[in-house]
Parts: C-alpha cells; sequence; structure tokens
C-alpha cells in the first residue's frame, strides 16, 4: 500500500506502547508522561505509574457499566409493556409505545478509541504514522477492508475522514467492530468510531493529513 513507512525495532516498540495505552483509554497527556517514564528505561517506574491509571480507569468503566445495567433494565421494562395486549385504538399517554422514564432511552454510541476527555480523544493526531504489520499480514489486512467497504451502501467525507454506512445486521455490525479494533491495534493514527441504532449501522474513519493516501487507500474515495 502507498504510503506506509517502515520503522525501526524501537519505534515499533513504542508504537505499540502509545496503541495499548490509547486502548487504556489514557489521556493523551498521560501518555505523554509514561513515555518520559519509559525513556529512563526502568519498567518498575512506567508500572508504578500505570497501576494508578489503571484503578482511575477501573472505576470509571464500573461506573459505566452501572449505567448500561439501569439503561437495560429500562428496556426490560419497555419490552414487557410491550409484549402485553395493545389498547384498542390509537395510541395514547399510556399504551406503552411512549416511555416517560427519566432513564435516558436511545441509541448507544460505540467509540472503539475509548478515552476519558475530548483531549485524549484526540490522541490518534500525535501517533507515528506507521504500521506495525508485516508484508504478507498487510495484504491480508488490505483484502479484509476492501471485502467489508464493498458492502458498503453509501459513503461521504467527513472532517479528516469518511463515513460508511453499512446495512443494519448484528453480524455485520461485529464484523465492522471486530477489523476496526485490529486495525487500530497496529495502526494506532487511526480514530473509529461504530454508531449502531436499529436502523443505521455507520463507522466513521479519521487520520491526521500526511495519512491521507492510505485512508484512500483502505477505504477509497468519496465520488
Amino acid at each position: 500500500m502507498s504510503g506506509y513507512r517502515v520503522y525501526g525495532e524501537d519505534a515499533v516498540e513504542r508504537l505499540a506502547f502509545i496503541s495499548s495505552a490509547k486502548m487504556l483509554g489514557l489521556a493523551l497527556e498521560e501518555i505523554r508522561e509514561l513515555l518520559d517514564v519509559r525513556e529512563e528505561g526502568v519498567c518498575a517506574s512506567v508500572r508504578a505509574r500505570m497501576l494508578p491509571l489503571v484503578a482511575d480507569r477501573i472505576t470509571q468503566t464500573d461506573g459505566r457499566i452501572a449505567e448500561l445495567r439501569a439503561f437495560s433494565a429500562h428496556l426490560a421494562g419497555v419490552h414487557a409493556d410491550l409484549s402485553g395486549p395493545a389498547p384498542a385504538g390509537a395510541c395514547g399517554p399510556d399504551c406503552g409505545c411512549t416511555t416517560s422514564s427519566t432513564t435516558a432511552a436511545g441509541p448507544v454510541p460505540i467509540t472503539l478509541s475509548p478515552t476519558r476527555s475530548e483531549q485524549a480523544t484526540e490522541s490518534w493526531r500525535e501517533a507515528p504514522v506507521a504500521c506495525t504489520l508485516g508484508g504478507a499480514e498487510l495484504g491480508m489486512r488490505t483484502q479484509q477492508w476492501q471485502r467489508l467497504v464493498d458492502k458498503a451502501e453509501g459513503r461521504e467525507e467527513i472532517d479528516d475522514g469518511i463515513r460508511l454506512s453499512f446495512p443494519v445486521g448484528a453480524d455485520l455490525a461485529g464484523e465492522v467492530a471486530a477489523l476496526a479494533a485490529a486495525e487500530q491495534g497496529c495502526c494506532a493514527f487511526f480514530d473509529f468510531r461504530l454508531h449502531l441504532t436499529p436502523t443505521a449501522l455507520q463507522l466513521e474513519v479519521r487520520a491526521p493529513e500526511s495519512a491521507a493516501g492510505m485512508l484512500a487507500d483502505l477505504f477509497g474515495v468519496p465520488a
């Protein structure tokens, strides 16, 4: 693929560390601080700095899990109401089709770049534009993306990237999510966002300007 650069072992290890820290949801300034500690060459120091950051992330994740469980309970209640006998005539305030619960009901956006702040969502801009895959693996990955992109029903340009729209389906959503997660594992400069609702399945892909050629190679250029 055009535009890819091959880096030495040290650069690849540094890229892998950045990608790993990003997948843990660490903020950009935290990743930079960890890189500074890592440059000192003492693993124990890196671990000591990472421990409280990961513990904080666990707390936040547990909070998110609690929110999702509450949302799931709300959905179960709505499902139970809708499973009962429908009233005669048109819909009304008490028919069950409209929920008055204060629980935030609606589509849940899935972000494949787990972050804790708006600043952290921009960490992909700071990642080296390099891929850790070798020639054969890179060719296979390119084919996987091409097969998936061929299934898209629509595409449009967005700031720094492209939005692909796919037919709605759980199997296809899982395929899109799995491939995006794998790609980000080797190319931390890509930012993926998957939006899934009962009527829409969209993947947004962004990359720095220096990676525009790679973005076009993998996902095509809108007409």
